[in-house]
């Protein structure tokens, strides 16, 4: 199998980097080809703007689908988001490497999906518009995963904590940039108190990645419902009797009855907390403090 691991950290030492590194080094174990894509060290360009679009179809306004359209059926895109999209269309698993800033991704990963996820490939998937999305598209059959470093603690994190659950704050990524263009996309993988993590609470989140890593193409993904699986018989809304009296973002989970982090392990380290099965996350500090 090909697995492309997309990391966003410049700092070698951070809990990101370590788990890319474990990554890489488990799945080569299992005998698949690795490729990365690490943003930091690429210079990745995180604007998506006029630049992107070499060959304009239309130089007096910028609409950034029509653009993005002609671009990737023309064949006149970048080469650095080229080079992207050749990584992804060979990958059997991609797997998200990022620290948790400001409750998303660090906006140079941000950017990499801005430019990468073109009209014609992950949206837009074979002219058809909204037609095929949520479960179907141009990354159908593709695995994904997160691994986020948290700064603080899991509690914050809870289904009652400050910060709010972390499944929903990632939702955003899980369900729309992953699974609107067909990855089946795996419970999340967290490190809570990334930026204040001692060795030992570095090993154990180490030894409870590598295990997540080893059943990549074996665990079962977060059970979104499909667009097109009779769930959305307008394809907008889901319909009265699917999920009766529930609404909001977990209504879009099929059979969930109770939070995913009612599911979670928890191995402690020194006030830390580790390894959500079904879903994680992993690297970031308070939102203004160090970022790990």
């Amino acid at each position: 199998m090909n697995i492309l691991l997309v990391h966003a950290h410049p700092e070698r030492t951070s809990v990101t980097r370590r788990l890319v590194e474990s990554a890489a080094q488990v799945l080569t174990g299992q005998g698949h080809e690795v490729v990365r894509s690490d943003l930091y060290a690429m210079r990745w360009k995180a604007v998506f703007d006029a630049a992107d679009f070499p060959v304009r179809v239309d130089p007096g306004r910028l609409s950034f689908v029509d653009e993005s359209r002609h671009a990737y059926a023309g064949g006149c895109q970048t080469a650095d988001v080229e080079d992207e999209q050749r990584k992804l269309r060979a990958a059997d698993a991609v797997i998200l490497h990022f620290p948790l800033w400001w409750f998303g991704m660090p906006a140079i990963m941000k950017g990499w999906v801005d430019r990468v996820w073109a009209y014609g490939l992950a949206y837009g998937y074979r002219g058809a518009g909204n037609t095929h999305r949520y479960g179907e598209g141009g990354f159908a059959g593709k695995r994904a995963l997160l691994a986020v470093a948290v700064g603080g603690p899991a509690i914050d994190y809870s289904p009652r904590g400050i910060n709010g659950p972390l499944e929903q704050l990632l939702f955003p990524i899980t369900h729309g940039t992953l699974f609107f263009p067909g990855m089946q996309v795996l419970p999340t993988f967290a490190v809570y108190g990334a930026a204040a993590l001692d060795a030992a609470g570095m090993a154990e989140a180490d030894a409870a990645w590598r295990g997540r890593v080893a059943r990549l193409f074996d665990d079962a993904p977060i059970a979104f419902r499909a667009q097109n699986g009779g769930d959305y018989p307008d394809r907008h809304v889901l319909a009265d009797h699917v999920a009766p009296g529930r609404s909001g973002l977990m209504a879009h989970i099929a059979e969930a009855t109770r939070s995913p982090l009612d599911a979670v392990k928890i191995a402690h380290a020194p006030g830390v907390a580790i390894d959500c099965e079904h879903r994680s996350a992993g690297d970031r500090t308070s939102h203004t403090g160090n970022r790990r």
